[in-house]
Parts: structure tokens; C-alpha cells; sequence
């Protein structure tokens, strides 16, 4: 099982210093990521039903919550530390740019290193986020779907082209690309429709909460209707409270779980401090790590 540390950019952590002790702490017990969030605005007084509360609102105070921006946060941490993996948990694709994203995602891998950045998407649940930023909100899905493709289209190719609904270009070089001439996207949400993505074009897949099994059998059910092998999809789940149904996990296929640092995202840190995480490594992820 690997490990990760979720929700680490909220909080204390989204100041630098501690950033970069969080980080350290984690790559030394063993962690082999760090997951950033990402809201760019959130409006007061939103209407948008929040999925992961049963208010429907995001919790007391998150409306003015510090949330900085994932990859310049992950670009700070990856120069202070060597390994460990750079994860944005997630990424509202389709809320930017796809080509100025792909720019921007392939820099932090050259710079961190290759194979270090994974590459969390979903279509985002705030409506009123997208208005402010000028994108239309109903057709998230399918911008998200062709952003991917798009995406992959400049870091893959020598001289880049793609045509589509929502973006097109042609004969482009967009440098650097990732050395690997791609990187992992994993698909991140509770929904049918969230793990039909990641079974369809998804690297990964990790719902917000919980691990569904339900959703498990959708992704494996749209790998296959997509002619791609399910077991190629990593699995990554938020940490159980007790350790001992991560071995159980395992089994079921998951291949990653990620331990809250925060609780400012609802659910409640199982560490706090970089001393949490040290004792964590020792205490769990010696035993069950791999």
C-alpha cells in the first residue's frame, strides 16, 4: 500500500515555511505523495449544493478559507524536498485554461523532476465559481473530457495539433515536455459519472470519500466498454480512522490511501503536525507500506 497526505496545503500549511516542513516530514516517514485542494474564488452566499456535507454547505468559515493556488504550492514544496510524489486532489480542469495548464503542469515536472506530478482533475461543483471566472458551467463534463485529450496532445506529440469543440491548435511546440511524454491524470469524484471518466481516459481514480465499491465496478465496467485493462487504473482512497481496514483495502485493489492533515475540508485529520506524520510512518506505514 502506499500513502499519501491529503488536504495539505489548507490550514497552517498554506504558508511556506510550514509547507516545506510538512513535506520533508512527509518524504522521510515514507509518504510517497502530498495532495493539494484548489478553489480560485469562492463566492459569499452560494447557492451550489456542496456534495460532501449533508448541509450542503461547506463548513464554518471555508468560505474565506485560504486555498493557494496547487501547482505554485507544489512547485515550493518540490524544491525542498526530492521524491515525493506532487498531487492536486483536485485540479477544476475545466475551469482553466487547457493549454496554459499543460504548460504549467510539464514546468513543475521538469523542474521537480520526472515522475513526480500527478495530475488530479475533476469538474468542479460551485457554479458560481465558474461565473466569475467566465466559464459556462454546464458543459464541465464534456470540456474536461476534451481538455484531457487536448492536454496529453502537447505533451505527447513532437509538433502538437488537435481539433475540438472547445479548443484547437496546430503544429505547436509547447516546451518543456514531460520527460516520460506524459503525465498520470487521475480522475477524482463521487459520482457515476466521475468514475466512468477515470475508467474511460483516467491513469487513477479517487473518489473524495470513502471507497465506494459501487463506483469501483462503474470505473472497471467503463475501462472494459473502453477496450482498456481496469488493473492499469490506481486506486486511491482517503485513509479509513482505523488502520486496520487498510489491509482490507488492499485487497479490494486499492493502492493508495491518503491520510487528512487537515480537517478543513470535513473530514478530520488523523495528523496534524509534522511530528504526527514521523510517528505515522513509524507506526503504520513500516508495517503496511509497500
Amino acid at each position: 500500500m502506499k500513502f499519501g497526505l491529503r488536504y495539505a496545503s489548507l490550514g497552517r500549511y498554506a504558508n511556506g515555511p510550514a509547507a516545506v516542513e510538512l513535506a520533508q516530514a512527509a518524504e522521510a516517514a515514507g509518504f510517497d505523495s502530498i495532495w493539494t485542494v484548489e478553489h480560485v474564488v469562492v463566492p459569499h452566499a452560494y447557492q451550489s449544493r456542496y456534495p460532501y456535507s449533508p448541509t450542503g454547505r461547506m463548513g464554518p468559515g471555508l468560505e474565506d478559507f485560504p486555498i493557494p493556488d496547487p501547482l505554485i504550492w507544489l512547485a515550493y514544496v518540490a524544491s525542498a524536498t526530492r521524491t515525493l510524489g506532487l498531487g492536486t486532489a483536485i485540479l477544476i480542469l475545466p475551469q482553466r485554461n487547457p493549454v496554459v495548464t499543460a504548460k504549467a503542469v510539464a514546468t513543475l515536472d521538469h523542474l521537480a523532476g520526472a515522475g513526480r506530478v500527478l495530475l488530479g482533475i475533476g469538474v468542479g461543483w460551485l457554479a458560481e465559481e465558474f461565473a466569475t471566472l467566465g466559464v459556462p458551467f454546464a458543459d464541465r463534463g464534456a470540456r474536461t473530457d476534451e481538455y484531457v485529450a487536448a492536454m496529453r496532445a502537447l505533451w505527447g506529440q513532437e509538433r502538437a495539433s488537435f481539433t475540438g469543440r472547445f479548443v484547437t491548435f496546430n503544429d505547436v511546440f509547447c516546451r518543456p515536455r514531460p520527460a516520460a511524454g506524459r503525465i498520470p491524470i487521475v480522475v477524482g469524484g463521487d459520482t457515476v459519472a466521475a468514475a466512468r471518466r477515470a475508467g474511460r481516459l483516467g491513469d487513477g481514480y479517487f473518489p473524495a470519500r470513502g471507497a465506494p465499491a459501487e463506483l469501483f465496478d462503474e470505473m472497471r465496467r467503463a475501462a472494459v466498454a473502453a477496450g482498456r485493462d481496469p488493473s492499469d487504473i490506481e486506486i486511491t482512497v482517503s485513509a479509513p480512522a482505523e488502520v486496520s481496514e487498510i489491509e482490507a483495502l488492499a485487497k479490494r485493489g486499492v493502492a493508495r490511501v491518503a491520510v487528512p492533515v487537515s480537517s478543513g475540508a470535513g473530514l478530520p485529520a488523523q495528523v496534524k503536525t509534522p511530528d504526527d506524520v514521523v510517528r505515522y510512518g513509524k507506526d503504520v506505514i513500516a508495517r503496511l507500506g509497500g
